[in-house]
């Protein structure tokens, strides 16, 4: 029997991110401030999302969030994560959208579609304690690196 070792961070996870990507390292200084300053539970969550591997991140589809814009119409939806196209759908609502990526055939459609595409840190700018958003996250058990792990 080992030892459980006591860690003195909030989240549980990690404390800084391995990554080498500038803007990923600034999006996590912001929130790390903005979760400080202001008492939001949502500027916690996404400065714990943006500390996540990679591998956690998933992505979620077109169509996901369009499932879920039609229920939510005047919020905009945010998501820690990438956003794929799905050509099954063939009308995109408008949508108020916040991500980390977008792909190219994604962004084209929302934007003729009349919706708005924001980065995390004119999020931040706008909306800094969260007001009338929704946060988003796709399946984890989809990804393809996790279906390649279950087959061995």
């Amino acid at each position: 029997m080992g030892v459980q070792i006591k860690t003195n961070n909030r989240f549980g996870g990690r404390s800084s991110s391995k990554s080498p990507n500038v803007y990923l390292n600034f999006l996590i200084k912001i929130y790390r401030f903005l979760a400080k300053k202001n008492n939001s539970r949502f500027n916690q969550v996404i400065l714990k999302r943006l500390l996540m591997s990679r591998k956690n991140q998933a992505s979620i589809s077109l169509s996901g969030i369009v499932r879920y814009g039609m229920k939510e119409k005047k919020k905009i939806i945010v998501i820690v994560g990438k956003v794929l196209n799905d050509e099954r759908i063939s009308i995109v609502p408008q949508l108020s959208l916040c991500a980390l990526k977008i792909s190219e055939s994604a962004k084209q459609r929302i934007i003729e579609a009349g919706g708005n595409i924001f980065t995390f840190d004119k999020f931040a700018m706008k909306f800094p304690t969260g007001k009338n958003s929704v946060l988003l996250r796709g399946s984890k058990i989809c990804t393809k690196k996790i279906k390649r792990q279950k087959k061995k």
